[in-house]
């Protein structure tokens, strides 16, 4: 039987490569920048499948020049670089790799709370600059934690599992859902309480946003919404930078409308808005919420695993349009 040939538009964990390897040839980007989309474009025509990243744009342009294309395994859980209804279409199955990386993501939000509500970023630049004189009683002042409101956008998997680690703290947890649906897990174990969004954003101390990318969570958080926020309270997002407009949140810390912000994801990745880096009241990150030695290589072993069942006809673990496969 021949093998396939598949590509990977950025260097992943080698175990995902060498899972794909019993199966195909793979050729990887060399590169450790995105693939810029022409080139993009004409691996598509060339490979029967292809492992890639949020940076690369899925589209009806992509899925026409994939003229031998049986499978397209994103390299994230984040979906919004799919055109998932295009490659219905095409019938062309997609899949992405939720699950692996829930606790990783759930630790860098409790990561960022804490450095930005007790300002450590700020407290260690001043230690490592040599200008520290001793300690004082007014000196480096953050916020409180324990027994503060958390407020969950977006409670699926990733803002379950950031709403359960609340529970050594003694928080009181809200949570908004776009279905309406209660969270039985967090209702059960926490008492939580599901709430309108605008009451989260009156009553929350700390806003941790979990929601995907939609045209209804683009710019969410805007000036009105940061209007509606306790003027003490925190704003973290590893989500997706566009649900936080980012030029109303740079704003919004600089007026003194909210205390502070922790970022692992930007409206317009790799840059931020202008005066945002300048801001001590903000913790900003490069996008590392799933950067841990097991989540990164679960990631690429699901992503490889997804591929090779779209390669040989079955239906990935996590697909995207499982529709595909009804018989």
């Amino acid at each position: 039987m021949d093998r396939f040939k598949v590509y990977i538009t950025r260097q992943i964990p080698q175990e995902g490569i060498d899972l794909l390897s019993r199966v195909a040839d793979v050729d990887v980007n060399p590169e450790d920048a995105p693939l810029p989309h022409a080139t993009l474009l004409e691996k598509a025509a060339l490979y029967d499948g292809i492992i890639g990243l949020l940076t690369d744009r899925i589209d009806a342009e992509f899925m026409d020049a994939a003229t031998q294309l049986k499978g397209y395994a994103n390299y994230a859980v984040g979906f919004d670089n799919i055109d998932v209804a295009a490659a219905t279409r095409r019938n062309l199955p997609v899949s992405n790799t939720p699950g692996v990386l829930t606790d990783a993501t759930a630790e860098c939000a409790w990561a960022l709370i804490f450095a930005v509500s007790r300002r450590v970023v700020e407290s260690d630049a001043v230690m490592r600059s040599g200008s520290w004189s001793g300690w004082g009683p007014l000196q480096f002042i953050g916020g409180d934690i324990s027994g503060k409101t958390l407020g969950i956008v977006g409670a699926g998997r990733i803002g379950t599992a950031t709403a359960l680690m609340s529970r050594g703290f003694g928080m009181k947890v809200l949570y908004t859902s776009s279905s309406g649906r209660r969270n039985d897990i967090l209702d059960s174990q926490l008492g939580a309480s599901l709430v309108p969004f605008d009451t989260l954003l009156q009553e929350a101390d700390f806003i941790s946003i979990h929601a995907p990318l939609t045209e209804q969570t683009r710019h969410m958080f805007n000036a009105e919404a940061f209007a509606q926020m306790k003027q003490t309270a925190y704003v973290i997002n590893t989500a997706r930078g566009p649900v936080i407009k980012e030029d109303d949140l740079v704003a919004a810390l600089q007026t003194g409308q909210i205390a502070g912000a922790g970022l692992d994801v930007f409206e317009n990745e790799p840059n931020m808005a202008p005066g945002l880096a300048s801001l001590d009241s903000v913790v900003v990150l490069p996008h590392i919420g799933s950067a841990t030695k097991s989540s990164r290589t679960n990631m690429a072993t699901l992503a490889a695993s997804n591929l090779i069942a779209m390669l040989q006809g079955r239906q990935p673990e996590t697909c995207l349009n499982p529709e595909l496969y009804d018989s």
